[in-house]
Order: C-alpha cells, then structure tokens, then sequence
C-alpha cells in the first residue's frame, strides 16, 4: 500500500506513493478539504486540473446531512460527489468533541445534539465504522477522543487510553478490506503520553497512522517540537499523516519531521476571506494597495485567476461581494499548496530540501515574525 522512494539524508523529510483503489497518491500530499463532500465553490474537475490527488470527507457532518444510506445507494462518496480519485473520510471525532457543551463522553461512545436541529444523536467506533464503511473512502480514520488544550495530563492519559481500547473496537468493527483504516496518536503537547499513545497504536497494527490533536491552539513551536520527538518513533513503513495542517511553513517543516500526508480547511477559508497565498507570500487581496495594480496575483502560479485576472479585479470582485472572487483566491490557494507539495516531493528527489526549507521560513518568518 504505502512505499518509500527516497529520503533526505538530513531530515525525516521522504518521498513516496500511497496505493488505493481509485489510484496512486504520490506523498508529501495535501488533502483538499470536502467536509460535506464538496471543497466549497470548486468542481471536482478544477480540483484535479489544480494538482489535487486526494480529497476528504467528513464522517459527522455526511452522516447527518445527507445521511451515509442516501450516499451507499448512490454507489458511494465518489460517485454521489463527482470525484473518481481517492478519497479519505475523518472519523467525526473531533467534529463531535468541539460541540463542547452539547456531548457526553462514556466508554461506549459519544452522545451529543445535532448541530443542526438539536435531535439526540451518537456516534461510536461501531457507528463511526459503519458510516465510513457505507461511505466508501479509500482511507478511514479511526475514532478517537480528542481533548481540548491545555489539558491536565491525567485527564490526557485517560483520554488517550479510551482512544486506544476505541481503535480495537474500530478495528474489530471494520469490514470493508478494500479502504485502509488509520490509527490516530493522541496526547496533547506531553511528549511522553504522545510516545504512549503510538504504541497503543502501533500495537493495533494498522496500514498507516496520524498523529491528532494539533492545530488547536498551540504555537507553532509547540508543535515542532511534539514532531520532533515523535520523527524517530514513527514506524517507517506506513504512511504518517498530521491531521489539520496548516500553513504553507507547517507543512514544509512537518515533512522535515517525517510527515506525508495533510489536510487543513485554511487555503479555501483564508480564500473565501480574501487571503492569497503565493510564491512573494501571502496576500491580503482587499487591501487598498491592490486597488490599481493590474499585475497578477502570483507570476508564478498557472492558476485561471493568475492567468486571466489582475489584483484590481479580484479586489473588485470581493468589494463587490461577486462569488466569483472567493471561488477564485480558493482555487489559487489549493493550486498553490498542490504546487508547494510538487516542489517539496522534487526537492527531496535532488536533496535541496534544506534549502526549501529555509526559503520559506525566510519568506513567511520574515512577514510573520511572531509564528
């Protein structure tokens, strides 16, 4: 399923390929996220003319709106959305346990309220398995509790050991063999109850593991250095994927850590806000010193905004409130990061990439001193 091309002799930085069903992911990979089985304002086809290799769903969200038996009669997620290529779904894990005051957690699971119309609902690695089974991802993930940070480690420990007998239930609960189920590494910024939680996984012994539980508050060294300690522990043979992330500095630097896989709502929200992201940095495109400037977006970028349309006009566009400018800096922003990905995997190929590295903590460090 997963192989290893090459690695760079200075970091945990490789390149690889992912083999699924519906086709072969070459990683470093970001995943565009499809929350409801659709990346807003983008077709399936722009997605792929982008550099898209592989999209995610979200298990809580399908499953209460449209509901996971209306997507298995339509012969699945791929053909009810559109998109042939691989596909992965999260668990609803953390979907439910951001709801904060509105769940209950019990060994047996999750009860929490609709965010939608308040009904009781629950979800537990049986149920979860069985919505992602009728789904159909090629890749599933498995559930797993969450905890808010800063959290006393205790209550960490505790979590991360539920988590643990939940990925025994999810496995024994799985019954698809054509979509490979991953583990999840919990335990907050303790290194320790990090390395206790990978075992606990890597004692299930399932085809790839994530790493959860990140991207939600921390700085960004914080997060380095959870990656740091865990780079040399990872088993080398699956593929590693950290789940939420993030910026395009986060993802060059979590692959100098050995990750290979992402995902992260930032390129298509930072777009639909009026963010770019581009090879001079990152863009506030409703500035009012993008007002007269008939230069593109991105030189660099081969994106249909770039090529058709000047900053004035996409300024235009958002000061408009025409739908055409959020769906345009969306697609540019995952054109960017498919690109980003491409260079990184090319980098590591030609061992420069230390030098991409520093690069781009030059360019986003310098503008953003206090990431």
């Amino acid at each position: 399923m997963f192989k290893v091309h090459q690695k760079d002799p200075e970091s945990f930085a490789r390149v690889g390929t992912l083999s699924t069903p519906h086709g072969e992911i070459e990683t470093p990979t970001f995943m565009a996220v499809g929350t409801l089985a659709s990346v807003k304002g983008i077709w399936p086809a722009q997605l792929r003319t982008a550099g898209a290799g592989i999209i995610l769903g979200n298990t809580y969200h399908l499953a209460l709106r449209p509901g996971a038996d209306l997507v298995e009669a339509a012969g699945g997620l791929h053909r009810f959305c559109g998109w042939d290529g691989p596909m992965l779904t999260d668990s609803g894990g953390f979907q439910v346990f951001s709801l904060k005051t509105m769940r209950k957690i019990t060994e047996a699971g999750v009860k929490f309220r609709s965010h939608i119309d308040g009904s009781a609902l629950e979800l537990s690695p049986e149920s979860s398995m069985k919505i992602q089974n009728q789904l159909g991802a090629d890749i599933i993930m498995a559930f797993d509790e969450c905890p808010e940070l800063p959290c006393d480690d205790v209550v960490m420990n505790a979590s991360l050991e539920r988590t643990g007998r939940w990925l025994q239930r999810c496995k024994q609960a799985h019954v698809r063999s054509d979509q490979a189920l991953f583990g999840i590494v919990q335990g907050g910024l303790n290194v320790d109850l990090r390395k206790k939680s990978l075992q606990l996984t890597e004692a299930v012994d399932l085809p790839g593991i994530a790493i959860g539980g990140l991207s939600v508050g921390e700085t960004r060294l914080e997060r380095l250095s959870v990656l740091e300690a865990l780079a040399a522990e990872l088993p080398s043979s699956k593929p590693h994927y950290l789940m939420g992330v993030g910026t395009p500095l986060d993802l060059v630097e979590s692959v100098a850590h050995g990750i290979d896989m992402f995902d992260c709502v930032l390129p298509t929200r930072e777009g639909r806000h009026g963010v770019a992201y581009t090879s001079r940095g990152k863009i506030r495109i409703k500035n009012q010193s993008n007002k007269s400037s008939l230069e593109p977006l991105d030189p660099n970028c081969v994106c249909p905004a770039c090529q058709s349309f000047s900053k004035a006009y996409l300024r235009h566009l958002f000061v408009a409130g025409e739908a055409l400018g959020p769906m345009s800096l969306s697609l540019h922003n995952l054109t960017y990061y498919f690109k980003l990905m491409h260079d990184i995997r090319s980098a590591i190929r030609e061992q420069r990439f230390g030098q991409l590295l520093a690069d781009m903590r030059s360019l986003y460090l310098n503008a953003e001193p206090n990431l």
